[in-house]
């Protein structure tokens, strides 16, 4: 009996060892995981696709205050960007030229409203959402507003407001979405 719990043993240390060299090769290869709920769960491959409205993107957080407070709430998680955080998936909603206004009911770019952008006052704790100081503005041509396409409580840019072209890190596009 002990034979056989010994080898079972040693077979699922096999397979799952198995499994993570294959999710490394894959994600060495482009491939990367959502799992959060600020684009569609799925897979989504790199591409050296321009940065443009519509596409998704993969992302460093700028190193600002917010960020910071984000982290400690658990909005965003720790990982290898500047700051110690984690990547993050958005989709490009606005870019250079565009009009963006925030207000209570969401978010208009160019005059239309987004779907599921509205702020929320409060999180899960009843803790105040940040707010973005600028309820209107234009973005400059090296400025994108990054947010969920798919979440009304996504942690984006109805929060911490347009990034910097430069905090991009890949256009990523979906493989298999659910």
């Amino acid at each position: 009996m002990r034979q056989i719990a010994s080898r079972y043993l040693v077979r699922t240390l096999a397979a799952s060892a198995s499994l993570v060299g294959v999710i490394g090769v894959l994600g060495l290869a482009g491939a990367r995981v959502n799992v959060s709920k600020s684009i569609a769960l799925g897979v989504y491959w790199t591409s050296d696709r321009p940065v443009q409205k519509g596409a998704y993107v993969l992302l460093c957080p700028p190193s600002i205050g917010m960020m910071e407070e984000a982290r400690r709430r658990g909005y965003l998680s720790a990982g290898f960007c500047p700051g110690h955080y984690g990547y993050l998936m958005k989709r490009v909603l606005a870019a250079g030229g565009d009009s963006v206004a925030i207000s209570g009911d969401g978010v208009r770019v160019n005059g239309k409203l987004l779907r599921h952008s509205s702020p929320l006052p409060v999180d899960l704790a009843g803790r105040p959402m940040p707010r973005f100081q600028s309820d209107r503005y234009v973005l400059d041509a090296s400025q994108v507003l990054l947010m969920s396409d798919v979440s009304s409580s996504s942690f984006d840019g109805r929060y911490f407001g347009p990034v910097n072209r430069a905090q991009i890190k890949t256009v990523i596009v979906p493989v298999l979405t659910w």
